[in-house]
C-alpha cells in the first residue's frame, strides 16, 4: 500500500469518526438532560467530518459523495452561523 492511499484512508476514516462523533456527544447531551438537545459541538463534528469526508470524496473521485457533502457543509456552516447571531439575544 501507497503512502498516499494510507493518508487518504486516515482523512477517510477520520470524517467518518467524527460523524460517529457528533451523534455521541447528542445522545450524551439528551441522556443527561432527559430531552434531545443538539449541543453547539453537534455542528462543529459535523463540519469537521463533512469536510474530511469532502476532500476523501474529491481525492477518490466520487461526484456523488462529494455533492452530498459540499452540500452539507454549507447546512452546517449556517447552523453555526446562526447560534453565534443568536447569542445573547432573548427567543420571544
Amino acid at each position: 500500500m501507497y503512502k498516499t492511499d494510507v493518508l487518504v484512508l486516515t482523512i477517510g476514516f477520520a470524517g467518518q469518526c467524527c460523524f460517529f462523533m457528533r451523534f455521541f456527544i447528542q445522545w450524551i447531551f439528551s441522556e443527561k438532560n432527559k430531552k434531545s438537545v443538539i449541543p453547539t459541538s453537534f455542528w462543529y463534528f459535523s463540519l469537521f467530518g463533512g469536510l474530511l469526508l469532502l476532500i476523501y470524496a474529491i481525492i477518490r473521485k466520487d461526484i456523488v459523495f462529494t455533492v452530498g457533502q459540499a452540500g452539507g457543509t454549507f447546512i452546517y456552516l449556517r447552523n453555526l452561523y446562526f447560534i453565534y447571531k443568536g447569542r445573547g439575544k432573548v427567543e420571544k
